[in-house]
């Protein structure tokens, strides 16, 4: 979506008259997107839809305090990592679950998801993916996955460059030792 197009976006969606179908084709252009981003987060097919739900009721209640400091994409982007992070501190919280064990109690989840069609190397990138710090695990998926440039994950993680490259090497490295002890 080109600047232009976005800030006329942003103006009907914080208009009274155009709000609702403003915000419709806001949800209908952002929602594959920001449900990918989730879902590398929370694994679960059922989980990422209930964060995106929560996502946009946030988006819906605050667009009016958006300033346009930001990319709309952007803003939305660390709305949507932020809920899938709240999300699963509540998991872990409900499940006693320490961070520390967060990797196995999202790997039973990506186990028991019916929605995950990959193959057995997917399976086992994800596995690895699950041993980094969940921290390095967003910026492995967005830089990995999305092919997302380091300013952008700067703005939405709100870190500086320099930490996200460093982050993203550590993360490579890690995973390709867990696959190399893997196979």
């Amino acid at each position: 979506m080109s600047q232009e197009t976005e800030n006329n976006l942003i103006k009907r969606v914080q208009n009274a008259e155009t709000q609702q179908s403003a915000f419709s084709e806001l949800v209908k252009e952002y929602s594959e997107p920001l449900y990918w981003q989730v879902r590398k987060i929370v694994l679960s097919h059922d989980d990422a839809n209930d964060v995106l739900q929560n996502t946009f009721i946030k988006v819906w209640t605050s667009i009016d305090n958006f300033r346009g400091d930001s990319k709309l994409s952007t803003w939305l982007y660390r709305i949507a990592v932020n809920e899938a992070i709240t999300f699963l501190n509540k998991q872990r919280a409900q499940n006693n679950i320490s961070v520390d064990d967060a990797d196995s109690f999202l790997l039973s989840k990506l186990e028991g998801d019916e929605h995950f069609d990959g193959d057995e190397a997917q399976r086992m990138l994800q596995k690895a993916i699950l041993t980094l710090p969940e921290k390095q695990r967003i910026v492995f998926n967005m830089k990995y996955f999305n092919e997302m440039k380091y300013e952008e994950m700067s703005d939405i993680l709100e870190t500086s460059v320099g930490a996200l490259k460093a982050s993203y090497h550590h993360a490579v490295k890690k995973i390709e030792d867990f696959l190399s002890v893997e196979h």
